[in-house]
């Protein structure tokens, strides 16, 4: 079982073997007599996903779990769509920095830095922004078209984590939760029902 790291200088590539588990290092690498071509390409954004959905967001990864041959590489990608109206909800990936680059459309993104600055602009076709790694980001389609971009990481598995989802989502109780974000209790169970938490 042969294993894979950025670092690793003594082979050019280890498609993941997705059938073994995965380690910190990453996957372990495919036999490179069953690598072919096709392992180093990926076809997923020719079907985007459905925007009919809470956020009008559709979001196709190509992340080491669809695209085995970024295994131990440091990158991935994403296509993105965001439907008029529609939006990234807050979130961050805390295991990869992201640039935006969007095809077609407006949007406004924008991220928050450790000092609670935030940065934000509004993008057109073809503009680009980088959002450093595992601070909190978002996008929100501000225009009349849907908005397509891709995504690319510095990460083959950069995680995500939704705020939202995080801080109501959970089984944390409603009363602790009260206490560490200074938002009454009442409110909090009430966005713990729309979220999906308990306690």
């Amino acid at each position: 079982m042969i294993s894979f790291s950025k670092a690793d200088p003594l082979q050019d590539f280890c498609v993941a073997d997705l059938s073994l588990p995965q380690s910190p290092a990453g996957y372990s690498c495919k036999s490179v007599s069953e690598v072919t071509v096709d392992d180093f390409v990926f076809t997923g954004f020719r079907n985007p996903g459905n925007t009919s959905n809470t956020n009008m967001i559709s979001v196709t990864p190509a992340f080491v779990a669809q695209w085995p041959a970024l295994n131990g590489l440091g990158v991935s990608a994403g296509y993105v769509e965001i439907a008029p109206g529609g939006r990234s909800p807050i979130h961050s990936h805390p295991g990869g920095t992201e640039l935006i680059v969007l095809i077609e459309g407006t949007i406004l993104a924008g991220f928050i830095s450790s000092s609670n600055k935030v940065y934000m602009k509004k993008l057109e076709a073809h503009d680009a922004l980088i959002f450093p790694q595992g601070l909190l980001h978002f996008q929100v389609n501000a225009g009349s078209v849907k908005a397509k971009a891709i995504v690319s990481f510095s990460s083959s598995n950069p995680g995500l984590q939704m705020t939202p989802l995080a801080l109501f989502g959970n089984d944390l109780p409603s009363e602790i939760l009260e206490k560490v974000s200074s938002i009454d209790v009442a409110e909090v169970k009430k966005l713990k029902a729309m979220f999906g938490g308990t306690n």
